[in-house]
């Protein structure tokens, strides 16, 4: 299955809202447009993984650490480890790998939480 990246986010109109373009085994594949920061939260149960594919992705960690990560890198978040994604003044594209069973804001359920996740 090909898939262009350019075309899937010229679909996307809102931040942080996530959008499946595949599966791999019981895994999606996801793209979002990210702006601001979005809730602390956690997966109890899976690891995230974000491939930045343009701007940088900044995420915060309980610890007090931040790790800023470039177009070109990925960031993997193990699961259960509370965490915190923003942005600086641009917009972020990433995309998600991700178990099926990740719910987008964790346990945590918050005006900015997508619990229907389409495709495009």
């Amino acid at each position: 299955m090909k898939v262009n990246l350019k075309e899937k986010f010229s679909k996307i109109n809102q931040h942080w809202h996530p959008y499946i373009i595949g599966e791999l085994n019981e895994n999606y594949v996801k793209l979002a447009k990210l702006k601001g920061e979005l809730v602390w939260h956690s997966h109890q149960e899976e690891d995230e993984m974000f491939v930045v594919v343009s701007g940088t992705l900044m995420m915060d960690f309980r610890d007090g650490k931040t790790i800023q990560t470039e177009p070109g890198e990925i960031l993997i978040v193990p699961k259960g480890v509370e965490h915190k994604p923003w942005t600086q003044d641009e917009e972020v594209l990433v995309m998600l790998i991700e178990p099926k069973t990740t719910l987008h804001t964790g346990d945590l359920k918050v005006e900015q939480t997508i619990e229907k996740l389409n495709w495009i």
